[in-house]
């Protein structure tokens, strides 16, 4: 086929229960795909979050090669010094830096971390990370002017850890349908061979409304009108993605992809709570209120182990030598892991129910260790319970999120499709792994992929 083109449709957090089983009836134009494409599930990276995934995907590289593990890193084994993921520490080549050497041209929009811009053979709009729209979020800088011409003010994400429910939905629908516009524009009006956007507010609408329609949520409320609130949604992005169908060239190429799943929350867990309670933390004075730990007084000298919050743990050894004020001897270092992993790995629910957590080496995972990863990773309960990192709750176990209302998490895996309108792949169902997408995506293009990619073309596409 004579230039071939791509679009790459992300959709944040879709998991395969809702799209292909509980949704799929009522989503006509994802069905469509679906039926005459090779779909399947996606099992994403470790950790199975936006921030590293995204990139994880586009670049075919793990983790601990991008030296990525989450939102926030420590700063040079720092107890309270942070840096933020963002797009200047992205080394790897993405798909479209590997494009615009080869002289094609992509469109990016939305995919996490695009913030701050770097340039590309095309044009791109930043995620859901840009600050604030007074920022710079295009490449090229002037291509700004042309979204707000578009658009007017441009959405990057919503503020969706709220109570505000009704004030959520008509941002969610606001920031979506911009989103969409400034897509159907650029699809039209500009060359591309390569198009990726990702539609963050999927994700957004599953983490403020998941206890609405899932019955077996423990917080379950069965007569509200958000009931449906996470459906109207998906029918809603079907209804544009089928809006985009009609647009793009008839030689397009199809990929709908998650970075991830999505499931109820069970509650969360607060980590430092239980590392308190097991002799592994010790403050100077225990806070009368909920406290982040880098405000609470911590006894560093006598402070063997801290965690960090999120839809995954991230536990911390401080070690002599290496920490500012570390306690552990090196040679003590793995004793002192193995004996905290085992006893994590053991903790029980609030009612003394076995949770089926896992324990993770970062070097047991990663054949590479870049940044600065923890010393162990902690998927509670697989993933069914987060981490609360803050302190002052004078208990191990919350019904909800430490940090605003949430009533879901992340799940291992997420979705794939692939659809070529020249061929019927026949709704076949192949599980492939998220270092999968980047090859696939060149091969899609009629490219060879980077021998260093570390995954590999879909089969049968």
């Amino acid at each position: 086929m004579n230039n071939p083109k791509v679009l790459v449709i992300g959709l944040d957090a879709a998991p395969p229960e809702l799209l292909f089983n509980k949704f799929l009836d009522e989503l006509p134009n994802i069905k469509y795909l679906v039926e005459n494409g090779i779909y399947g599930r996606m099992k994403s990276c470790v950790p199975p979050i936006t921030i590293p995934a995204w990139m994880v995907m586009v670049t075919s590289k793990n983790p601990g090669k991008l030296g990525i593990y989450g939102f926030r890193h420590r700063k040079n084994y720092s107890y309270t010094d942070i840096w933020i993921a963002n797009y200047q520490k992205i080394k790897e080549k993405t798909v479209w830096n590997i494009l615009s050497e080869k002289g094609k041209k992509s469109i990016v929009i939305g995919v996490p971390p695009t913030y701050p811009p770097k340039p590309l053979n095309g044009y791109l709009i930043s995620c859901f990370i840009t600050p604030t729209n007074a920022k710079q979020y295009t490449y090229p800088p002037e291509f700004r002017e042309e979204v707000e011409k578009i658009v007017g003010n441009y959405i990057f994400d919503v503020v969706f850890r709220t109570e505000e429910r009704d004030k959520l939905l008509k941002e969610l629908y606001e920031m979506t349908e911009k989103r969409f516009k400034i897509i159907k524009y650029l699809l039209k009006n500009k060359e591309w061979d390569f198009f990726m956007f990702v539609e963050i507010g999927l994700d957004r609408v599953q983490h403020a409304f998941w206890k609405f329609f899932d019955p077996e949520h423990h917080l379950y409320e069965p007569n509200s009108k958000y009931n449906d609130a996470i459906k109207n949604y998906y029918k809603y992005l079907d209804q544009q993605i089928g809006e985009l169908l009609k647009i793009v060239p008839k030689n397009t190429k199809i990929v709908v992809v998650s970075d991830h799943g999505a499931k109820r929350m069970k509650g969360a867990l607060c980590i430092n709570e239980w590392l308190m309670k097991e002799g592994y933390l010790t403050l100077k004075k225990y806070p009368k209120q909920k406290t982040r730990l880098e405000k609470a007084e911590v006894d560093w000298k006598k402070t063997i182990a801290w965690g960090w919050g999120g839809y995954y743990a991230r536990i911390f050894l401080n070690v002599e030598g290496r920490e500012p004020q570390g306690i552990i001897k090196p040679e003590e270092y793995e004793d002192v892991r193995d004996e905290l992993a085992e006893k994590i790995k053991n903790i029980p629910g609030p009612n003394g129910e076995k949770l089926e957590t896992k324990v993770i080496k970062p070097e047991e995972y990663y054949p590479e260790i870049n940044g600065e990863p923890p010393d162990l990773m902690v998927f509670f309960d697989d993933l069914y319970w987060r981490s609360a990192g803050t302190i002052g709750h004078n208990t191990v176990y919350l019904p909800e999120n430490d940090t605003g209302p949430d009533d879901a998490v992340h799940s291992q895996y997420g979705i794939y499709i692939v659809h070529d309108p020249s061929q019927n792949l026949g709704g076949k169902k192949i599980d492939i792994d998220i270092l999968d997408i980047a090859p696939t995506i060149l091969h899609l293009l009629d490219m060879e992929p980077p021998s260093d990619m570390e995954g590999k073309a879909v089969k049968g596409v």
